[in-house]
């Protein structure tokens, strides 16, 4: 409990418990996902669930804080794990190293989630989580593109339906109203235009996945002891 001392007396230790004791999954460990997992464990939430199929890659160093030259090739769940345990060693994360999809996404039934957190790039997945959530009553947020972008300060947390300049939220706001599917859903999203948008590569830098990172976590905390 020491570990946590510091955040304890500036929540209560009531507050405190609500969010520690809550069940959170993050699909995708990639430049968001990886400090949505890093921000949550340092706040003493044990219980996490991580589903990436993904292996750390060189190219992967210049944004995810997971990725060190140390562990390149090795997968993201795993690295994930061991750091997780390092940090808080009665941590109770459970690491799901699988490209989830409509097919396997029945998976999740195992677990009594509270929140699940979109951080990853595959359309079909990212609906495949918000129809799961929509049919389950979990509370979801979904990350936006954070790629191609240089202002962090640009970055909020809205609504799908409310976002703009995103090429990726235009094209979820498209496959959801063909789903007739709510657009209703809590995102974090950058209204700074891509730069280099004709580029194929999505280029990155350190810091807009990793604040949009912890705007989500920022998001739950605060939903969760309702200030």
């Amino acid at each position: 409990m020491d570990s946590f001392q510091r955040f304890i007396d500036l929540v209560n230790i009531t507050n405190f418990e609500k969010i520690s004791n809550q069940t959170i999954l993050i699909v995708g460990l990639g430049g968001v996902g990886g400090y949505v997992l890093e921000s949550l464990v340092r706040l003493g939430i044990k219980n996490i669930i991580v589903v990436d199929y993904d292996t750390i890659d060189i190219t992967n160093l210049n944004r995810q804080i997971l990725a060190l030259n140390n562990n390149i090739g090795q997968k993201k769940v795993k690295v994930a794990k061991n750091r997780a345990l390092n940090i808080n060693p009665e941590n109770n994360l459970i690491a799901l190293p699988i490209f989830l999809n409509q097919d396997n996404i029945q998976i999740l039934d195992q677990y009594q989630i509270d929140y699940i957190v979109d951080a990853c790039d595959t359309v079909t997945t990212k609906i495949n989580l918000i129809e799961y959530a929509l049919n389950k009553h979990i509370k979801i947020i979904s990350a936006m593109g954070t790629g191609k972008r240089i202002d962090a300060t640009k970055l909020a947390i809205s609504t799908l339906n409310k976002t703009y300049n995103d090429p990726l939220a235009k094209v979820m706001r498209h496959e959801l109203k063909k789903r007739n599917i709510s657009l209703n859903i809590p995102v974090v999203f950058s209204h700074e235009l891509p730069l280099n948008s004709s580029n194929k590569t999505i280029t990155s830098c350190s810091y807009v996945p990793a604040v949009a990172g912890l705007f989500i976590t920022n998001y739950i905390v605060n939903d969760i002891i309702k200030i």
